[in-house]
């Protein structure tokens, strides 16, 4: 059976877009006109079998009428506002983990002081979601318990809306007792790399409840995912994946509350990381808010060798400001304030 993909591409900036989807010759991404594009590029799956082609906009009605049907849906999904971005034109995710382990920053903010510390920081540097999490996930990382880990950030969770109210709090977990705690305490965002399935309950945890979920990729485990990760095309794999998540999430009265993180880095090799960061626009086609998580990750060092650092600031800005250019608005980073510089830098020059 074949299955078609639409990911917008050839792409314009500021002014220029602007005058072009006034004049109908391009389409806004994501509702936002500082962005559109007049092309389309269009996957075509049978069984194993991939290839596809470039259509501009004002040829779409020449397609067949079956592909130009399903094209025309998913423009309708590419072209449709973010309510997440709350007409922000990006979304800052700083990330606080609270482990002696995690794979660049274990044991340096794993007291509720230090934690605190570290928030007030990266609120003021321009985050407005703080992702806390106190189990890592790197590559090889060992589970701890469901008791061990909400030992870890209980204190941060149940003080974190008194002390910040304006500010998002997500939580980095696969346990369904961390998730349940940070629900009574106002949570706004659960984000679980096992995509929900880790922990049999999880799913229970939050489903039909006022928060985001997001919908994570990951080939594996911790343990395993980077032990040989193979796809038949990792983008549309994904793709699909993501497709059959948020179907889980049909009957959920809040099942508009979902974000999309392809996984850098979980469970996929140098080629993939850099497919799905070449291609990231094709996720714009199911209507959700997509969230990169490249900060740091392990695919920088392999492409700068010798020039490789301890931060990584360098090749995560860039692969940042890349994705930008294809509209994807939420960055998970721990370099916060040099981030937020090189984006309003950005912005502003593209914006002419």
């Amino acid at each position: 059976m074949r299955k078609y993909y639409t990911r917008a591409c050839n792409f314009f900036y500021g002014i220029n877009s602007k005058k072009l989807i006034k004049n109908k010759l391009s389409f806004p991404l994501c509702g936002n006109k500082d962005i559109s594009f007049n092309q389309i590029e269009i996957f075509i799956r049978n069984k194993k079998e991939i290839h596809s082609k470039i259509v501009n906009i004002k040829d779409i009605n020449k397609l067949p009428l079956f592909i130009k049907n399903k094209v025309s849906r998913d423009i309708k999904k590419i072209t449709s506002k973010r309510d997440f971005l709350r007409k922000k034109n990006h979304i800052l995710m700083g990330i606080l983990n609270m482990t002696p382990d995690s794979f660049s920053d274990g044991g340096k903010f794993n007291s509720t002081q230090k934690a605190f510390q570290k928030i007030i920081q990266m609120k003021k540097a321009g985050a407005e979601i703080i992702d806390i999490g106190g189990e890592s996930t790197r590559p090889g990382s060992k589970i701890i318990s469901q008791k061990s880990e909400l030992k870890r950030v209980k204190k941060v969770i149940e003080q974190f809306k008194k002390k910040f109210p304006k500010t998002l709090l997500s939580i980095d977990t696969r346990k369904s007792l961390v998730m349940d705690f940070s629900i009574k305490n106002n949570a706004d965002i659960i984000n679980d790399v096992s995509c929900f399935k880790f922990d049999p309950k999880s799913f229970s945890s939050v489903n039909n409840k006022n928060l985001w979920k997001i919908i994570h990729h990951m080939q594996g485990t911790p343990q395993t995912m980077q032990i040989n990760p193979s796809y038949n095309h990792v983008l549309l794999d994904i793709y699909d994946f993501f497709e059959n998540q948020i179907k889980k999430f049909k009957s959920d009265k809040y099942n508009k509350r979902i974000i999309l993180d392809p996984g850098i880095g979980f469970g996929k090799n140098l080629k993939h990381n850099l497919m799905i960061l070449k291609n990231i626009s094709l996720f714009h086609s199911l209507g959700f808010p997509v969230l990169i998580g490249a900060s740091r990750k392990r695919f920088i060092g392999q492409i700068s060798g010798p020039y490789d650092t301890k931060e990584r600031l360098g090749g995560t800005l860039s692969s940042i400001l890349f994705s930008l250019s294809q509209g994807v608005k939420i960055f998970r980073v721990h370099n916060v304030e040099e981030v937020k510089q090189g984006i309003l830098i950005y912005e502003r020059l593209m914006s002419k």
